[in-house]
């Protein structure tokens, strides 16, 4: 079952990141690269949880946060006529 946070509770557990876990927010970006090829939310959450001993909350949200800032690169913006 997955669970999502709410947007004020995902942005807390975010900015409180860096402080939990002695790493920052890019740094646990580089690991899902470098990590198993994933391709599931769920999949990645439990992986991330399992591999650094995270909080299944911190590790949804750092998930979470990847793929909402992988999709904002990947829209390209139109081009005007």
């Amino acid at each position: 079952m997955s669970v999502t946070h709410s947007p004020e509770t995902h942005a807390l557990l975010i900015a409180r990141i860096p402080t939990v876990t002695g790493r920052e927010l890019h740094e646990w970006f580089d690991a899902l690269e470098m990590g198993p090829g994933l391709s599931r939310c769920s999949e990645r959450t439990n992986w991330l949880a399992d591999e650094y001993n995270l909080t299944h909350g911190y590790a949804q949200a750092i998930v979470q946060e990847y793929d909402r800032r992988r999709r904002n690169r990947s829209v390209v913006p139109q081009q005007r006529r």
